[in-house]
């Protein structure tokens, strides 16, 4: 069988997109979407999404990890779902759909997909650091010369630990700037760095402020993929009104035998 995809980035963050409101793709077979996901033998992305058919919303999106199993929330895979449903004519500008931690709007303004996320509690902290759950959990750690740490190595390290056990945690490694923050995140399911991360971007602008690195409502964020924007409104102890915000590109349309 032959399927049609799309693949679309976010600030550098990739995704194989399917339209599968008619039931054409198994999600249960991991294999497969490891496969498609592995840029050597596949096409090649962080993550796969099949955009679902919904009786309430716009459409159902469902994300699975490069390692082929459903994850948690994705951020950057939520704004890069709104813009191609809006591409394939399915929604409209401004749009709501569903995801695996509940209801998401998104609105579609010059080029920028916002995307609003789902409240937050006022995190805790784990030594020293905190750690947030922004749809996906995520641990974020403060540091200078972000540029030089070995992610990789480092974020292996801190996902698998104890504190997080049994489900493991993302890791946010950030560095405050004198406009902004840069982050960069290793990511549970593709075990590896991706360019950015939106959850974990999130996090992190999230963190920023309550950490007193920021007093403002919108927090500007650079990560190796591109720029990124988050708001949110912290009252008591919920973070609320959050939206992400940045590009969402469509990379090429693509047949391929499964």
């Amino acid at each position: 069988m032959t399927i049609i995809f799309n693949k679309y980035q976010g600030a550098g963050n990739d995704f194989i997109i399917i339209n599968n409101r008619e039931g054409i793709f198994n999600p249960g077979d991991s294999n497969l979407i490891n496969k498609l996901c592995d840029r050597r033998f596949g096409i090649g992305a962080d993550g796969l999404i099949l955009i679902s058919g919904s009786p309430k919303y716009d459409f159902e999106m469902k994300y699975f990890n490069s390692d082929g199993f459903e994850g948690t929330m994705c951020g950057n895979g939520g704004r890069c779902s709104s813009d191609f449903a809006i591409r394939a004519g399915i929604a409209g500008k401004k749009l709501t759909f569903k995801a695996v931690d509940g209801v998401h709007k998104a609105v579609s303004e010059e080029g920028i997909i916002r995307l609003q996320m789902n409240d937050v509690k006022v995190p805790q902290l784990i030594n020293g650091s905190y750690f947030i759950n922004t749809g996906s959990p995520h641990y974020v750690i403060f540091k200078k010369d972000v540029k030089d740490i070995d992610v990789n190595t480092e974020g292996k390290k801190i996902r698998g630990s104890a504190e997080f056990a049994p489900g493991g945690t993302n890791v946010n490694f950030v560095e405050i700037e004198k406009n902004g923050i840069y982050v960069r995140t290793f990511e549970r399911g593709v075990e590896e760095e991706t360019l950015s991360c939106g959850t974990g971007v999130t996090a992190s602008a999230i963190a920023s402020v309550l950490s007193g690195h920021f007093d403002t409502k919108t927090v500007s964020v650079k990560t190796k993929g591109g720029n990124l924007s988050v708001s949110f409104n912290i009252s008591g102890k919920s973070i609320s009104d959050i939206w992400l915000s940045g590009p969402a590109t469509f990379v090429f349309e693509g047949e391929i035998a499964i």
